[in-house]
């Protein structure tokens, strides 16, 4: 498999919403900074967002980003003014980082971007389609944000914030086209046992392996680094194990924060890549779009190391030699190489792709041994009447960039382990003409070749 680079980059990538809850110790205004000896509580950011019609990034600086008492006094939660791609996730939720803040009580959140944002959108005048950029002003003055339930943090308590950028309403469309941005968030926070504090998805390389404590050590966010738990009822993608890792391994893992610092309880564990190469992005185009495709386009939104000759932010061709091996994230029976395979390749997939380094220089020397599909968060309408309750399934047209990619509507199916979110509770709750977020599998049906969405998640009109 090869790389082609067609396009020019266009976006940075996402800088880890510089930690939201990372520097809080260094630098403390107000009461809180009085008593360098203070208590402090473990925090951490869980961050996803909601998407818009054909936009791939949304790229903002944070200037600020400040957690508030009720008394006023503010805690800085970023050091440096770093920029982040608020585009690249979409319905999952991953961690943007934890650490230690002052013990206290925090009821609001107050943002600062400025003085400019950056949208990519993709462009379907052509084919196959590109991506444009264009840039807009926006007001420096703080957006402030109440919680719906204060953060309490203290020595023996933990707590989070969920950051949920909406894309949707931040982007202005005047006549089919983007003719403006207002930043719009929505902030909760969350305990650790909570579903909104679950990590759907986190990638990073291995650093180091602890066979005996059945536990290894990752880097994170800024070089920040985590142990990852694992024991019998982690899962392991295509039948891997924690023998396989090496410091050459790029991992995806899902889980939950553990009660101790910088330390994850992993349910799930898949190998993206075992020779320190990895990119991962969305499917825009495939060639040819029946049969065994020849190669497809990715738009890469991450990108390990960056100096393959892949930028973040492109449309990147990658060539297919029919010597890949494809995988499934969140599924691991025989059937994976039968759902997921050269000619089940569709617009709208969200993959990673893992192979060795050398002579990436070369965009078109790198070769790639592994292809994982892995879930996205698709938005859409559900279609009246296609609601079964018995059978758990029903119709959605997808709305956003996916929705640019798949025009049709889809069939969403409900399994054991979909969990429902944000005003639903089963697929009987789920309303028809009203937007929904699914997160899932999106896959083509071997038999007839329609193109279906296996749930994990399914986020209702509260969302």
């Amino acid at each position: 498999m090869q790389f082609k680079i067609p396009v020019r980059t266009v976006v940075l990538g996402f800088l880890s919403l510089a930690a939201l809850l990372a520097a809080g110790c260094s630098s403390v205004s107000g009461s809180l900074s009085a008593n360098p000896n203070a208590q402090t509580g473990q925090a951490f950011v869980i961050g996803t967002d909601a998407p818009a019609a054909s936009v791939v990034s949304f790229t903002a600086t944070l200037a600020s980003v400040d957690a508030i008492d009720s008394n006023g006094n503010s805690v800085p939660l970023i050091s440096g003014s770093p920029t982040v791609d608020f585009a690249r996730f979409n319905g999952l939720q991953t961690l943007l980082d934890v650490d230690n803040v002052p013990a206290g009580t925090y009821n609001s959140v107050s943002i600062t971007l400025g003085p400019s944002v950056t949208v990519g959108y993709l462009d379907t005048s052509t084919t196959p389609p590109g991506v444009k950029t264009t840039t807009f002003s926006v007001s420096t003055s703080p957006i402030k944000v109440t919680l719906p339930s204060p953060v309490t943090l203290g020595q023996a308590t933990s707590g989070g914030i969920r950051l949920d950028f909406n894309l949707h309403q931040s982007i202005q469309v005047t006549n089919g086209q983007i003719s403006g941005v207002n930043p719009t968030f929505r902030i909760t926070s969350v305990l650790p046992d909570d579903a909104s504090a679950h990590i759907d998805e986190f990638t990073a390389g291995v650093l180091s392996v602890d066979a005996t404590n059945q536990q290894f050590t990752i880097q994170g966010p800024h070089g920040r680094q985590f142990t990852v738990n694992v024991n019998g009822q982690t899962q392991w993608d295509d039948n891997s194990n924690l023998g396989e890792l090496t410091t050459s391994t790029v991992v995806q893992i899902s889980g939950k924060l553990a009660k101790a610092e910088a330390t994850i309880d992993a349910d799930e564990v898949a190998i993206l890549s075992q020779d320190k190469f990895f990119a991962s992005g969305q499917i825009t185009y495939v060639t040819p779009a029946t049969g065994d495709a020849s190669s497809f386009d990715l738009y890469v939104r991450s990108l390990e190391p960056a100096n393959t000759g892949i930028n973040l932010g492109q449309i990147a061709t990658v060539d297919l030699n029919g010597s890949e091996n494809y995988y499934i994230y969140w599924m691991r029976n025989p059937m994976t190489q039968f759902l997921f395979n050269s000619s089940a390749l569709v617009a709208g997939q969200d993959v990673a792709i893992g192979g060795p380094v050398s002579g990436a220089s070369n965009p078109t020397a790198v070769t790639t041994k592994r292809v994982v599909l892995r879930q996205w968060g698709f938005e859409g309408t559900v279609v009246p009447g296609s609601v079964n309750s018995s059978v758990g399934t029903f119709k959605m047209q997808v709305n956003g960039f996916a929705g640019v990619l798949i025009p049709t509507p889809i069939t969403v199916y409900i399994g054991d382990a979909t969990d429902f979110r944000d005003g639903v509770s089963s697929v009987s709750d789920v309303p028809a003409s009203v937007r929904v977020r699914v997160v899932g599998l999106l896959l083509k049906n071997p038999t007839n070749g329609n193109i279906v969405l296996l749930a994990r998640h399914v986020d209702g009109p509260d969302m």
